[in-house]
């Protein structure tokens, strides 16, 4: 029989994360992937390794969907999302703003997530239905009600900049501030603790989304598209908040009103 999904999910995570925390401590190689400025380590592979080969031996029947490797088939409607280290910049510069982000999806629900930021010691974790919680206390959006007195983050690689200027510029005129960290899973864990009152981004993969939406869900919040349509893992776009700024956001991304 299986193990429970999110204990699994989080001691998979502490297990990667102390691979990460180990790396730091020595040289590895950094490579660009297709576009510029958009880095794997072998810090990344070696995390994915672990995540990977833990997963399929606790649910052999699940597939697997993980950045550097791809999709790992399965026979079951199950599917677990990796990112073994969102934030790889900050890693590669040694700023402290990295992750690993693990989700369980059963038959296109997601079930499961967690987000695990090893060097900051923090450890995010949802269940369906469960409410989400950060080193095991319960955490909950903000209370913020419009963004002018609210904190956004957004995020952007260098290349894919023109796409989101104009969004960051309408934000950071009317928001009280706008802040950009690298790591997508980490940054919707922020909202869903109350850190973020919003948060939007672009040019998302599935593994960057997945563990974080269920956090924000769980913790109260919403999650959209940036227009405001329903979200899908696949939208590669995402715009998350505590809820009572949703609204005024996404007009405000769309229309700049």
């Amino acid at each position: 029989m299986s193990r429970d999904p999110l204990t699994l999910a989080l001691e998979v995570a502490r297990e990667a994360g102390a691979e990460l925390l180990a790396y730091r401590e020595r040289p590895y190689a950094i490579a660009e992937k297709a576009r510029r400025a958009d880095l794997v380590t072998d810090a990344d592979r070696a995390s994915e390794r672990i995540v990977v080969a833990r997963l399929r031996a606790e649910f052999p029947q699940a597939s697997i969907l993980a950045e550097e490797s791809g999709m790992h088939a399965g026979t079951r409607d199950e599917r677990w999302i990796v990112d073994p280290l969102d934030g790889t910049t900050n890693f590669a510069h040694d700023y402290p703003l990295f992750c690993i982000a693990i989700a369980y999806e059963r038959a296109g629900e997601l079930i499961a997530g967690v987000v695990y930021a090893p060097a900051m010691k923090e450890c995010f974790a949802a269940e369906r239905g469960a409410g989400a919680r950060c080193n095991d206390r319960p955490i909950a959006v903000s209370r913020i009600g419009t963004v002018a007195d609210a904190m956004l983050c957004t995020g952007f690689k260098p290349s894919d900049y023109a796409r989101n200027g104009a969004h960051f510029a309408r934000a950071s005129q009317r928001a009280q501030a706008v802040r950009r960290d690298g790591a997508a899973a980490l940054d919707l864990a922020y909202v869903a603790c109350g850190r973020f009152d919003g948060f939007w981004e672009f040019d998302l993969s599935p593994w960057d989304v997945a563990a974080g939406t269920l956090l924000v869900r769980e913790a109260g919040g919403c999650v959209t598209r940036i227009d405001g349509g329903d979200a899908a893992l696949d939208a590669g776009q995402i715009l998350a908040s505590n809820g009572a700024v949703h609204r005024e956001l996404a007009t405000l991304l769309a229309t700049g009103a």
